[in-house]
């Protein structure tokens, strides 16, 4: 197999990564909080091949060699953590974080932290008369502490502040008090989290919760704010990635006349020999 070939197939896998990144972000658009991946590409491998000696001149400022390369391949994929635009939805358990903050709820066991705010009070399984804030999945949010969830007695009206304070007002009067706070960390490092199922993120392996978020999961960060009724919409920008499936698609194209060419030229070559 010759380096035309090689150099044609390995490109085509990454022209083939990229096109999957772009299609898991244009299907997660109108996902609450989601956050699009981003693909980085590397050099697979790249030689030094060396020019004749009739190149040699005196007074050549360049060295002689040129490169060689054999396509490239994707190094990593990476989350663009911008901010998503509020959208506003009336609804007082809706919450969107404005600036670098995650929820935590409790997930199969574990703990695990997510941008979707779209929360809502169900009926506690375990305490007839509480109500427990849960999101979509049945997830539990974990109050301030991060050692319990979040409930309130079923017989009250529920706000929750800028600061993540959930207040509790009592049917038919105009008492209110705090019962509960959101718990919201401020992520220091993106590459401590490994995203999984359900718009969510976990701890990678071997990283503790004061690696990914240092000292901020003990309160809101003063550079974090929490927005009742809004929820914040996905940072996915439709043109964006239009336009870059188009230019990938071209890239696509090329490497796959390339390896049309290629195999065509060996055929010929064999062909010749025969």
């Amino acid at each position: 197999m010759n380096n035309s070939i090689i150099t044609a197939m390995v490109s085509l896998n990454s022209m083939q990564s990229r096109l999957n990144v772009i299609a898991d972000n244009i299907a997660n658009m109108d996902t609450v909080g989601y956050k699009r991946k981003e693909s980085s590409f590397e050099d697979v491998l790249t030689t030094v091949q060396s020019q004749h000696k009739d190149f040699e001149s005196a007074g050549r400022a360049t060295p002689m060699g040129y490169n060689v390369g054999y396509g490239i391949k994707q190094a990593a994929i990476t989350l663009d953590w911008e901010q998503g635009t509020p959208q506003e939805t009336g609804l007082p358990t809706d919450l969107a974080i404005e600036g670098n903050g995650l929820f935590a709820v409790q997930s199969n066991g574990n703990t695990a932290y997510t941008r979707d705010g779209a929360f809502q009070f169900v009926p506690d399984s375990e305490v007839d008369s509480l109500m427990v804030l849960v999101n979509n999945q049945g997830d539990k949010v974990l109050n301030r502490e991060g050692n319990a969830p979040i409930t309130v007695p079923t017989d009250v009206k529920v706000a929750i502040d800028s600061d993540g304070n959930v207040w509790a007002t009592q049917n038919g009067t105009s008492e209110r008090e705090i019962v509960a706070q959101v718990l919201v960390v401020q992520l220091e490092k993106p590459e401590g989290l490994v995203r999984v199922d359900g718009n969510k993120f976990v701890l990678a392996d071997g990283v503790t919760t004061n690696m990914a978020f240092g000292m901020s999961t003990v309160a809101i960060p003063e550079d974090v704010s929490i927005h009742s009724g809004y929820l914040e919409k996905s940072n996915v920008d439709l043109t964006v990635e239009m336009a870059e499936m188009v230019q990938v698609q071209r890239a696509y194209q090329l490497m796959s006349r390339a390896l049309t060419s290629s195999d065509t030229l060996m055929n010929l070559a064999n062909n010749l020999r025969g």
